[in-house]
């Protein structure tokens, strides 16, 4: 029986991939327990594959060839960059923001008192202030709204690839920018001016004007003779 890695085995429709809730739930940014002592022992990383508790940077050595990712901080909320999440869910739908020039995405739900004025767009899940294109705030308010909606999903699509050009198509028209090219030649040399056939010329050579080669040299003047009394 072959072991398929928690990374990818597909949940169940309405809870996602199986490493998702216990990422949510985890705890960040504190000391690790078993690196503490250490400096920078803070746990901002999480394994997908082991799916335990957040790690260290000195636990890394534990989970070699493992999928990890690092969990960052903004207005004390747990956010994670598009590029690093986005290689193993669909986060569709939900809000992204720029930090630091990087694209980003809250973890967790971060529920509005009261939402701003003339605010027309909110999160399904939280009344977060959303822009019009978006139905969530967070990757958990996405997860807690698969619940009603059926069509949502965390499922990466496959990009569809395009075709390459066939070779015989590029040959084609390569061919046939050659024979335009030889085509063009050959009427440029018809229509030379005629000239009169001669003994031993052509009207192609008569056409082509001469090649003169000058060879002159600048002479070297002489000494000069004095006039005679």
């Amino acid at each position: 029986m072959v072991m398929m890695s928690p990374m990818f085995r597909l949940g169940n429709e309405d809870t996602g991939p199986p490493w998702l809730r216990p990422l949510l739930k985890a705890s960040f940014f504190v000391p690790c327990q078993f690196h503490g002592d250490s400096n920078k022992s803070e746990c901002n990383l999480y394994c997908l594959d082991c799916m335990g508790n957040a790690l260290c940077s000195y636990c890394l050595p534990g989970h070699k060839d493992h999928h990890v990712v690092q969990i960052r901080r903004s207005s004390y909320h747990n956010v994670i960059r598009v590029s690093e999440v986005s290689k193993f869910i669909d986060i569709s739908c939900i809000q992204t923001y720029i930090i630091n020039s990087a694209k980003i995405v809250f973890l967790n739900e971060r529920p509005q008192p009261r939402p701003g004025k003339g605010v027309a767009n909110a999160c399904e899940i939280c009344s977060r202030s959303l822009l019009d294109s978006f139905r969530f705030c967070s990757i958990g308010c996405k997860l807690e709204g698969m619940r009603t909606d059926p069509e949502l999903t965390f499922t990466l699509h496959p990009k569809p690839r395009r075709e390459p050009m066939h070779g015989s198509e590029s040959d084609e028209s390569s061919t046939g920018r050659k024979l335009r090219k030889t085509s063009g030649i050959s009427r440029s040399i018809t229509q030379l001016p005629a000239a009169k056939w001669g003994n031993e010329g052509s009207s192609i050579s008569s056409a082509i004007p001469p090649i003169v080669i000058s060879y002159r040299t600048s002479r070297r003047k002489g000494v000069p003779h004095r006039a005679p009394f």
